[in-house]
């Protein structure tokens, strides 16, 4: 039998703002002695309203610093990024790279019974149409209902997530969906700041609708592909994790400590330098 092999390399995990942190921390949980590098492009956050060309050099460049840091996989923890560059990533790099739409998608499809499912995301997650493909292929008896939400990554990014602005941003948003017919009872949070708004969401829709989002499910895949390469770091490793931002420091870790707590690392500032030479088609 052969031994299996370890690998001591960092994760990386990328997102346009704070939302990945969310993905962080589930991997955090799941993998303890991995050590994670994330980076938030919170200089050029919101990535949503961008056109996919723009959403797609934008994650090359921060890929690319993800990449000097010597990961040896990479986490694309921001469903417009993995909606309009999974394959742009794929192609550009020689490691293994997880987005968090298929996860995503296949806990909204466990989740429902009534086959309706609603999901929120940014207008370019929307607008690609990668959850309806993705929630169909989990479940071809599906029916999937989009609602781009533009004004609550910028809400999330500012720290407000919860209160009476925040319901009733969300209310704007979650009533009309709630009041269709035929009643759904899955929302999916294709977004990974989202979550950040869980429990005013969770008031809003009530107990017969289930909330889930692409975190846990994200780990999980992460979890099974470092089983299946062989790739975990050894026992007895003792990981050191790296939080960086292309943005203010101050602002990131306001809304970064709701996530982690006393346990966020030190928060450091990222410099990407635009990369020209890389493919956006």
């Amino acid at each position: 039998m052969t031994a299996s092999r370890q690998d001591a390399r960092p994760i990386g995990v990328f997102d346009s703002g704070v939302g990945g942190l969310t993905v962080l921390a589930e991997l955090h949980r799941r993998l303890p002695a991995e050590t994670m590098i994330y980076l938030g492009d919170n200089a050029r956050t919101p990535y949503g309203p961008r056109p996919a060309e723009e959403v797609r050099r934008f994650t090359l460049e921060a890929v690319e610093w993800l990449m000097d840091q010597d990961v040896k996989l990479l986490v694309l923890a921001c469903n417009t990024a993995t909606a309009r560059a999974l394959d742009a990533v794929r192609a550009q790099v020689s490691v293994p790279v997880v987005g968090v739409v298929r996860p995503g998608a296949v806990a909204a499809a466990a989740a429902t019974r009534s086959r309706q499912v609603g999901v929120m995301a940014t207008a370019g997650t929307v607008e690609s149409g990668a959850y309806p493909a993705a929630i169909l292929e989990a479940d071809a008896s599906a029916s999937v209902f989009q609602l781009a939400c533009p004004e609550l990554v910028p809400m999330v990014e500012a720290g407000i997530v919860d209160g009476r602005r925040a319901e009733s941003v969300l209310r704007a948003y979650l009533d009309p969906m709630l009041e269709a017919e035929p009643t759904l009872d899955t929302l999916l949070l294709g977004c990974t700041h989202y979550p950040l708004l869980r429990e005013p969401i969770s008031r809003i829709v009530g107990e017969g609708v289930a909330v889930v989002d692409s975190a846990f499910t994200t780990a999980l895949a992460v979890e099974d592909l470092l089983d299946a390469l062989g790739a975990r770091s050894g026992p007895g490793s003792l990981p050191s994790h790296r939080v960086a931002t292309t943005g203010d420091v101050a602002a990131f870790v306001t809304v970064a400590r709701r996530v982690f707590g006393d346990g966020l690392p030190e928060v450091e500032e990222a410099s990407i330098e635009a990369i020209g030479a890389l493919p956006v088609d």
